[in-house]
């Protein structure tokens, strides 16, 4: 809180009605400063630079932006997000049973336990084992902290560039302490027992977690200021744990591509795999990886502010209230919303069906012109603005694919299995991703979902030394493609952002 308050300006009280807090602030403090001085974890997908509309809050009785409205006499709040939806949060993934063997443990703990985290940009799940066994003892996900700072990794960034890293990086540690603590604590154990966490996040997770400068993340040629996997021990990231207990980040590989991916790999075992394959993780970030046991190439693109709704007029995440899929019923179209209430927005998995009955309808055309908006209800709509944002997104996943294929020497039809990883991944329609041109249509039979991938990587590593071994390994072999300077990249994305498909179009 103290980072908003300064001797040379007045000060000022903000009362949350809904939290029941108070905070004094600075004059010139935006309330939406303010939501975070008092420990509310606000959504702000622009990272507060007043252009997504979704940090609505009624101060004084009036409806603001609460990254817009600067606090200058006293006052009272009430935010209008409704923070108390259930939200999907995926949590199992592709996991193979191996024998647990961590190696040397720190300690002399007669029950140790191990913890694996995946650091996703949008959600959090900690996972909790028996350092003996290996048993799953429990997990716990929540929503990431530092959306607060913004929805994608590029906004984080440029937020830690301007203001700093700290708020961003302790905010997440205290997020990740608090789930081991938690589930220590519910598994009948002490949180003194956690000997070792291992960690996975894509580059700017990796970074903001560790405190790293992120300025070489977002210039060109766009390249992680550490790869190599990092050692430290969990008290000095301000995590309780065992005294000497350890934390291990799995390395990254490239650019965006980070250790996630390196997890998704090892979960997959791309280093076995006989067939092309490729896999696809649709978040905040949009990661891929084409190859076998042969070799593999990389890459990354920022994709996912449409998927995951943040720069959606209606869009939100997938919880109770979204609406999550879209259907044609003679001739009708129909939808589903999670929780079976009013529909309070659109997420990533229903605007891709929405945008593809409308493209069968007519009401959409294949240039992505709408004739006018699409009401769903009086308060939830698609608009054009809505399909433009979701062709650069899809057009971005598809150019990817056909670049890593050209890098590669492959025809799209050499692909034998597309493993989607993720949330968006586990839930997207199939027909509806390949019918707008997010994935290729010919891949459609090929298409397995495989959960939270990264999840079940991390854990893999934390459980056995050789897993851990073969992560490193991986992602060293990996060959990083970086998109944005590859020579055919504009030309192929714009020749992507068309949604027309053969299947109805008749091309």
């Amino acid at each position: 809180m103290g980072q908003y308050l300064d001797s040379n300006h007045a000060t000022y009280t903000i009362y949350f009605v809904n939290e029941q807090r108070t905070v004094t602030v600075s004059e010139g403090t935006t309330v939406l400063e303010a939501e975070t001085a008092a420990g509310i974890i606000p959504d702000a997908p622009c990272g507060g630079r007043g252009k997504c509309g979704k940090c609505r809050i009624r101060v004084n009785g009036q409806e603001v932006l609460a990254c817009q409205r600067e606090i200058r006499e006293d006052c009272r709040a009430e935010t209008l997000s409704d923070e108390n939806r259930h939200v999907q949060i995926l949590n199992d993934g592709l996991f193979r049973e191996v024998p647990c063997s961590p190696g040397t443990l720190p300690g002399n703990a007669e029950r140790p336990l191990l913890a694996a985290v995946d650091l996703g940009s949008t959600s959090v799940v900690v996972y909790l084992m028996d350092g003996i066994t290996g048993t799953l003892l429990g997990l716990k996900s929540v929503l990431n902290p530092q959306r607060q700072f913004g929805a994608d990794v590029v906004t984080r960034c440029s937020y830690a560039m301007e203001h700093g890293a700290e708020s961003l990086s302790r905010c997440i540690r205290r997020t990740v302490g608090e789930l081991l603590e938690t589930l220590a604590e519910e598994a009948g154990r002490k949180k003194e027992e956690i000997v070792r966490i291992v960690i996975a996040g894509n580059s700017c997770m990796h970074h903001l977690f560790l405190e790293i400068p992120v300025d070489t993340l977002v210039r060109a040629p766009y390249v992680p200021r550490v790869t190599e996997t990092v050692r430290r021990k969990a008290l000095d990231c301000g995590i309780c744990a065992g005294k000497e207990a350890d934390l291990i980040w799995l390395p990254n590989i490239g650019g965006f591509v980070g250790a996630d991916t390196t997890a998704c790999m090892l979960a997959a075992e791309f280093d076995r795999r006989e067939e092309l394959t490729l896999l696809v993780d649709i978040g905040t970030n949009g990661e891929m990886v084409l190859g076998n046991r042969d070799g593999y190439t990389v890459c990354s693109t920022a994709a996912g502010p449409a998927f995951e709704g943040a720069k959606i007029a209606c869009g939100m995440r997938g919880s109770d209230g979204a609406i999550d899929h879209v259907y044609l019923e003679h001739g009708e179209v129909k939808f589903h919303v999670i929780g079976d209430c009013a529909p309070a927005g659109i997420c990533g998995s229903g605007l891709l069906d929405a945008v593809f009955c409308l493209l069968k309808t007519g009401w959409i055309r294949e240039d992505g012109y709408m004739k006018e908006p699409w009401h769903f209800s009086e308060t939830v709509c698609l608009i054009q603005k809505d399909i433009r944002e979701l062709q650069l997104a899809k057009a971005a996943i598809a150019a990817g694919i056909q670049l890593l294929c050209r890098k590669r020497g492959n025809d799209l039809s050499d692909i034998r299995t597309v493993l989607l990883a993720g949330a968006f991944g586990n839930y997207l329609n199939p027909e509806s991703a390949c019918g707008i041109g997010l994935l290729p249509e010919l891949l459609k039979e090929r298409i397995v979902p495989v959960g939270n991938a990264a999840g079940a990587g991390v854990r893999l590593a934390a459980l056995s030394e050789d897993e851990l071994r073969r992560a490193e390994v991986l992602a060293k072999n990996a060959e990083f493609m970086e998109l944005a300077l590859e020579p055919d990249f504009m030309d192929v994305y714009v020749d992507e952002m068309s949604y027309a498909q053969e299947d109805f179009y008749g091309n």
